[in-house]
């Protein structure tokens, strides 16, 4: 293991660097395999000889372009990065269309490039990795620009409340009251894409709908783009009901993380079983993503793959 460390004049230059939620530096972290931490004013670099002496001269080269310009884009720490390796690592995935015209849904990953693709030719597309890897963001935004472009007519975003069983009884409230914080984070992703008041009227006019798993039953769903979140806490007959709620001219979307398995050890999920299950139908795409696509703050990352190794009993 080789260290290298980089002094910064001001903190200000380090969170350039960085980039918003740390994109910058994410990408040259997996591109190169490196660790890059920040502390006290010096940003530390560890890994393979190679990789960092690597990650070292990128960084070099892009604190004197934040020296020289007061910020960075990540296309110019993509450049860096095939200067250096003589590679280009940039995504070739077009950015995702969404009704905010501020806000640009691009894959920040080689993964997620992949994921969008996929969600982009296939009718059907399962998602499986850890938290933080955009599977229902980037499920939503292609959502979202479908609707924009008019390729469908309903959003219909679904996921287990509570847990398979959706036991909702013994929780105070309405059913909205009830139901609403399992179903906020594709809310929240929605906000980023669709201003508030339009997400609200969409969901008046039932253009939107955000929904725990058991009111499927019964539905069938044309023209629209229907999303699974968390289907790893979906049981096999759920999973079933689910898929088969699919009309003309729909597309569905199935995201879980397997190692987040709320279910009782006797149940077996449905989303590992419809994995294998339906592995050999044409038109089912599957992606896995992995810790390297996770694009949350850099600790998760490192969260994660703690989780991955085990306990330090040292």
């Amino acid at each position: 293991m080789y260290e290298a460390t980089i002094r910064f004049l001001d903190n200000s230059s380090v969170l350039q660097l960085f980039g918003a939620r740390d994109q910058h530096v994410r990408r040259i972290r997996e591109s190169l395999g490196v660790t890059i931490t920040h502390r006290d004013g010096q940003v530390r670099i560890s890994g393979r000889e190679v990789a960092v002496a690597q990650a070292t001269k990128v960084i070099e080269a892009l604190r004197k372009k934040v020296e020289r310009q007061g910020l960075i884009t990540l296309d110019e720490v993509e450049d860096s990065l095939a200067d250096v390796t003589g590679e280009t690592t940039k995504p070739k995935t077009l950015p995702i269309a969404v009704f905010k015209k501020t806000q640009r849904v691009t894959p920040m990953t080689p993964g997620q490039a992949v994921y969008v693709e996929t969600m982009r030719e296939h009718e059907m597309v399962f998602a499986l990795g850890p938290a933080g890897t955009g599977k229902t963001f980037l499920a939503v935004a292609l959502a979202v620009e479908s609707l924009l472009e008019q390729r469908i007519r309903k959003i219909v975003l679904v996921r287990p409340a509570v847990e398979a069983g959706e036991q909702l009884g013994f929780l105070p409230g309405t059913l909205h009251e009830k139901i609403n914080p399992y179903l906020q984070p594709m809310l929240d992703s929605l906000g980023e894409m669709i201003e508030r008041d339009q997400v609200a009227r969409y969901m008046e006019q039932n253009v939107i709908e955000v929904i725990p798993l058991a009111f499927m039953r019964g539905r069938t769903l044309n023209d629209a783009f229907i999303i699974l979140d968390e289907a790893q806490n979906t049981t096999i007959s759920q999973m079933k009901m689910f898929l088969t709620r699919m009309g003309k001219n729909s597309r569905m979307v199935i995201s879980g993380d397997a190692t987040q398995n709320d279910l009782p050890h006797n149940v077996s999920s449905g989303l590992s079983d419809a994995i294998l299950r339906l592995k050999d139908i044409q038109g089912i795409g599957q992606v896995q993503l992995t810790q390297a696509d996770i694009v949350r703050h850099a600790l998760v990352q490192e969260i994660v793959n703690a989780y991955e190794r085990g306990p330090n009993t040292t």
